[in-house]
């Protein structure tokens, strides 16, 4: 008997070859169009390089502070710089009121910037507040009881009301020129929003 070149017999189920998808085609080849993921959803956009100028501004604008206080917190954020400010004025410098009194100015532009938009009428009022509490490390003790801790508080409050009313005028302004900007923002989308 003579036998054919013939392949050995395999063990176990024969597997079929069937045709599968090629790998390096893309979703294209897998039933799927090119550029969409798998779940069908739309594709993404592509992301911008960090170097163009969006990505600066974006950048930018991630280092930069930006926070928006409500109406009680600018009042505390402010008293509570002001106190801060004031015992490191009274333990350095020895509790001048003029170093007191020009440091009050920013500490009002920063509440007045960071205040948010619905509370920017709060402003000018909490800062004087703040410039009275800030006083309490700074004023003169007197006799060292409470009259004379409160008779050193009115006595600074009257000899540096100069910078009072100078960083209450700079708050007070910065809110009025948000508040005009808001206005004419408000404006302009309305007349750009679609009638009906």
């Amino acid at each position: 008997m003579e036998q054919h070149g013939t392949r050995p017999a395999q063990y176990g189920p024969r597997r079929s070859r069937a045709a599968l998808p090629p790998q390096g085609r893309g979703g294209a080849a897998a039933g799927r169009p090119v550029g969409r993921p798998a779940g069908g959803g739309p594709a993404r956009a592509a992301t911008r390089p960090p170097g163009t100028a969006a990505g600066q501004e974006v950048g930018a604008r991630r280092t930069m502070p930006n926070p928006r206080l409500t109406g009680l917190g600018s009042g505390l954020f402010c008293a509570a710089v002001m106190v801060v400010l004031g015992y490191l004025d009274a333990l350095l410098l020895g509790a001048s009121l003029t170093v007191y009194g020009v440091l009050f100015v920013p500490v009002c532009l920063l509440t007045a910037v960071w205040v948010r938009r619905g509370d920017l009428l709060t402003a000018p009022v909490v800062v004087p507040i703040a410039f009275a509490v800030g006083l309490v490390p700074v004023a003169e003790r007197g006799d060292g009881g409470l009259g004379g801790r409160l008779m050193g508080i009115v006595t600074a409050l009257a000899t540096e009301a100069g910078w009072l009313y100078g960083g209450t005028l700079v708050a007070g302004s910065t809110v009025i020129v948000r508040r005009i900007r808001l206005v004419r923002r408000r404006r302009a989308a309305a007349r750009n929003r679609p009638p009906g």
